[in-house]
């Protein structure tokens, strides 16, 4: 599936302006996408990230975000709003199955591992959007290139075909259109925090030096 094309032709259809909730990991993954997306839709931003390690660095990406918000002008504009969910590590941990599949542990990036990381954060959105009544749901983490675009797409169809009646699955590719590159220059103009890893504690393995 084109997931670009899906969203084109979403947004194309649209009569009004949907109330959608943003799953979101980080300040800069959130910076196009809410540049793209925050005339079109009700943007409500869900950070839900107990995978990300260590708490400190959790915070940090959290206080980054919600320092970044007010300062931009999408996001003030259009009056994005910013919802924290609990930090419990251990949801993570039983979510990935890590102590039941220790393999688990040297899983690649892209692989089953990050998967099930998808689903279980996908879940807590979908459910929030649902008792909160949104429109759609969907996450940035589509817009990394370290990130499996049809994983992330493909739990988020699942999860919304469960229940027909509730919110509906935003098809996305973020990367597209030259998102990321759009997140760089977004981040360089802010002076944003990029992190140097995905988040968990597996990934740290493969963080990219200063």
């Amino acid at each position: 599936m084109n997931y670009q094309a899906e969203l084109d032709k979403t947004i194309k259809n649209l009569k009004d302006k949907p109330k959608l909730l943003l799953h979101a990991c980080c300040g800069p993954c959130s910076s196009y996408v809410m540049e793209y997306l925050a005339s079109i839709f009700d943007i409500t931003i869900l950070y839900y990230n107990p995978n990300i390690y260590p708490k400190e660095e959790y915070e940090r990406r959290l206080q980054e975000l919600k320092d970044f918000l007010p300062r931009f002008s999408p996001a003030v504009e259009n009056k994005i709003k910013l919802v924290e969910m609990n930090y419990d590590p251990e949801e993570f941990y039983g979510a990935i199955k890590v102590r039941e599949e220790p393999s688990m542990a040297d899983d690649p990036e892209k692989g089953e591992r990050c998967r099930r990381c998808y689903e279980f954060r996908l879940r807590k959105s979908y459910g929030y959007a649902a008792e909160n009544k949104f429109d759609y749901f969907c996450t940035t983490l589509s817009i990394s290139p370290f990130k499996d675009s049809v994983k992330i797409n493909t739990e988020g169809e699942k999860i919304a075909s469960e229940n027909p009646e509730g919110p509906k699955w935003l098809y996305s590719d973020f990367k597209k259109k030259s998102g990321f590159l759009r997140s760089l220059e977004i981040s360089e103009e802010y002076g944003l925090y990029r992190q140097q890893y995905c988040g968990c504690v597996y990934s740290t393995r493969t963080a990219v030096p200063d």
